[in-house]
C-alpha cells in the first residue's frame, strides 16, 4: 500500500472509537478527500477493515503504518490458506473474551469472520437473472428460494449504475432478505414494520406484496424515516406511510396489523464480519441492555396483532440473551401467541428443505451474509 493511502487510512483509525463506527469515519474522511478516485478508496476500505478484522495479531505498541501493513499481509494469506492460523488463534483473536459466555462460538463462525463480506443485491421480485445479467460479475444461489438474491463480485460503484437509479435493486443482506421471506406478507394485507431505520426490509415487504395493502413504518429517529422516503421513491413503493415512535408505551396506531415485524435493536454481533471494528466496541453489558430493551419492544407491540396475525421477531446477533431467551420469555408470558413455525434457512445441501421450526437462527457460514436470529408466532383466532 502506497504512502499516499496508507495516510489516509490512518486518518480513519484515528479517528474511529466506540463513538464513532469505523464505517462512519471512513465515509466522512474519504467525503473530504474528493481526488480520491474509486480503486483508491476501495484499497483505503480494504486496509482499515483488515486492520480490525486482525488486529488481535497486531502488536499495539507499534505504530500504526505497520499494523496496517501486517493486516494486509494476513488478509492475503488467511485468503489464501485458511489454515495459516489455527483454531485456537482464532478463538483467542478473533472476537473479544466475553463472547464465549454469551454465546455458541464453532470454528466455522471464526473462520468465516476472517473473511472479507460479500455484496447482496435484492432484485426487484423475479427479475434476479435478468439483473444478474445487466450488472455482469454476478452470482445467483441456486434453487428457488434466493431466486431475488444477487451476489455481485465486481468493482463498479453500483449507486451510479442506471439499474440502481432505476429502482430495480436495494443493497440488501443475503440474511435481512431471508427475513422479509419468512414474514411471507400478502398483497392486500396490512403489516407494521415497527423499527423501520431506512427502510431495507420495508422495501423487500412491499416487493413481496405486489405494492398492494398498506405498510406502517416507524423508527425513533426521523432522519431515518427521512431517507426511507427517497428509497421508496427509487423503488416506486407508494403503500407505506411512516411515523416517528420511541418505542414506549403509547402506540403511533390504533391499527390491527395482519403481521409485525419488529426488527429490533440489538448488539449487532451478526454484522462482525462486515464490520469487524464492532467486535471490539460492543460489550457484555451491551448485549444484557439490549435483550432487556427487546423484551419490553415485543410486549408492546404484540397488542397490534390482529387475531390470526403474525408476529416476527428478528436481530442480526446470535447472543443467547437476545435470541432463544427473548422468544422463550415472550411464549411463555403470551400463551395467545402460538409458535408458528418457519420453513429454515441454513446450512444444508437443498436450503429448500431444511425443517421446518418457530425459530431460526442463521450464522454467517450459513448463507455467507450476516448471522440472523428470527422468531415467529401466530396469535389465536380468539385474540
Amino acid at each position: 500500500m502506497n504512502s499516499r493511502l496508507l495516510e489516509v487510512a490512518i486518518d480513519v483509525i484515528g479517528r474511529a472509537g466506540r463513538d464513532c463506527p469505523a464505517d462512519s469515519a471512513l465515509r466522512t474522511v474519504l467525503k473530504g478527500r474528493g481526488l480520491l478516485s474509486r480503486s483508491d478508496s476501495r484499497e483505503i476500505s480494504r486496509a482499515v477493515f483488515a486492520y480490525y478484522r486482525w488486529i488481535g495479531w497486531l502488536d499495539l505498541d507499534e505504530s500504526v503504518d505497520i499494523g496496517l501493513n501486517r493486516a494486509l499481509d494476513l488478509d492475503q494469506a488467511f485468503l489464501e490458506r485458511l489454515n495459516v492460523v489455527s483454531p485456537a488463534e482464532l478463538r483467542s483473536k478473533a472476537v473479544p473474551g466475553w463472547t464465549k459466555d454469551v454465546m455458541e462460538i464453532s470454528d466455522a463462525w471464526m473462520r468465516t469472520l476472517q473473511v472479507r463480506a460479500r455484496r447482496w443485491l435484492r432484485a426487484k421480485k423475479g427479475q434476479g437473472r435478468s439483473l444478474a445479467e445487466k450488472l455482469g460479475d454476478c452470482w445467483i444461489p441456486p434453487g428457488a428460494r434466493f431466486a431475488d438474491a444477487v451476489e455481485y463480485r465486481g468493482v463498479d460503484d453500483l449507486f451510479r449504475t442506471p439499474e440502481f437509479q432505476a429502482g430495480e435493486f436495494e443493497l440488501q443482506d443475503i440474511a435481512s432478505q431471508a427475513v422479509g421471506l419468512l414474514c411471507d406478507p400478502k398483497p392486500g394485507e396490512t403489516w407494521w414494520d415497527v423499527c423501520a431505520g431506512e427502510g431495507g426490509k420495508l422495501l423487500h415487504l412491499s416487493d413481496l406484496m405486489g405494492n398492494k395493502g398498506l405498510i406502517w413504518a416507524s423508527d425513533r429517529a426521523e432522519w431515518r424515516l427521512k431517507k426511507l422516503k427517497m428509497r421508496a421513491a427509487r423503488a416506486g413503493c407508494f403503500n407505506y406511510r411512516s411515523v416517528a415512535w420511541n418505542g414506549g408505551a403509547k402506540l403511533p396506531t390504533k391499527t390491527k396489523f395482519d403481521g409485525v415485524l419488529l426488527d429490533a435493536p440489538c448488539s449487532g454481533v451478526g454484522t462482525w464480519q462486515r464490520n469487524p471494528h464492532a467486535r471490539w466496541t460492543t460489550t457484555a453489558q451491551d448485549v444484557a441492555e439490549l435483550s432487556d430493551v427487546q423484551a419490553k419492544l415485543l410486549a408492546r407491540v404484540a397488542v397490534a396483532v390482529k387475531p390470526g396475525g403474525k408476529l416476527i421477531y428478528s436481530v442480526c446477533t446470535m447472543t443467547q440473551a437476545e435470541t432463544a431467551e427473548v422468544a422463550h420469555a415472550f411464549t411463555s408470558a403470551f400463551p395467545e401467541f402460538e409458535p408458528l413455525a418457519l420453513r429454515g434457512f441454513g446450512q444444508a445441501d437443498d436450503q429448500t428443505q431444511m425443517a421446518s421450526a418457530a425459530t431460526q437462527m442463521i450464522w454467517p457460514q450459513d448463507l455467507g451474509g450476516n448471522g440472523m436470529f428470527i422468531a415467529a408466532w401466530q396469535r389465536n383466532a380468539a385474540g
